[in-house]
């Protein structure tokens, strides 16, 4: 019962999240905003607003690899967002942009996610050692013990990276009415496609609570 509560459901959660933004961008990547704004334009214009000018716009390649990097002041947009004029595509990249803001006002948690990351992609490289590991050797406490810290450096990280995501994604939906970009029911469209986006972390969250869960579960039975 334990593996199927802490672990099954939640990569139940986290198809379903998966299922419900790539149900979302593609419902509304097929819906032209009235602006015309391509995603490039309006992630400039909520860093201009905010008197940014020294972040570089980039397009790359991939589908849904938007992101930004804080520590060289690049924001990088997926070609489909970059050139895009959908809700989909202006929302995606006005919460790119948002996290621009984030770093431009120093906000707390982007900061303590920042410090985070090379102890989690740490972490991240040795997780498929442990967990090939834990399949042959899962009597093995010391094995056990290091999933343990782990999952905890996994959890702690995506934690923090909840209020990061949804931060972000407020911004940017108050910069998109507040600037004109969209009007109307057009928020809706883009309300959906950043709810839904979030929920991914919320479910990346779960996951990693309920290894955690389950490993230290699986170290007290074993003592």
């Amino acid at each position: 019962m334990e593996f199927i509560a802490l672990i099954l459901v939640p990569i139940v959660i986290g198809l379903y999240a998966q299922a419900k933004v790539t149900s979302a961008y593609e419902k509304y990547s097929r819906v032209a905003s009235r602006s015309g704004m391509r995603g490039r334009d309006a992630a400039e214009a909520v860093m201009r607003s905010a008197g940014i000018d020294d972040v570089k716009i980039v397009s790359i390649p991939g589908h849904l690899t938007d992101h930004y990097d804080p520590s060289k002041k690049v924001l990088a947009l997926s070609a489909e967002n970059y050139d895009g004029t959908s809700l989909a595509a202006l929302g995606v990249a006005a919460h790119e942009a948002g996290h621009a803001l984030q770093h431009r006002f120093r906000y707390a948690p982007l900061n303590l996610r920042m410090a985070l990351v090379p102890i989690t992609n740490f972490a991240c490289s040795l997780l498929p050692i442990v967990m090939l590991g834990g399949f042959f050797l899962f009597n093995n406490l010391m094995t056990i013990y290091i999933g343990i810290g782990i999952y905890i450096i996994l959890a702690v990280f995506q934690l923090v990276t909840l209020p990061v995501e949804f931060n972000a994604s407020s911004r940017a939906k108050a910069q998109l009415k507040g600037l004109g970009i969209i009007e109307g029911s057009e928020a809706r469209g883009v309300d959906d496609v950043l709810d839904a986006a979030a929920f991914t972390y919320v479910a990346a969250f779960i996951s990693s609570l309920g290894w955690l869960l389950y490993l230290l579960s699986a170290a007290n039975s074993r003592r």
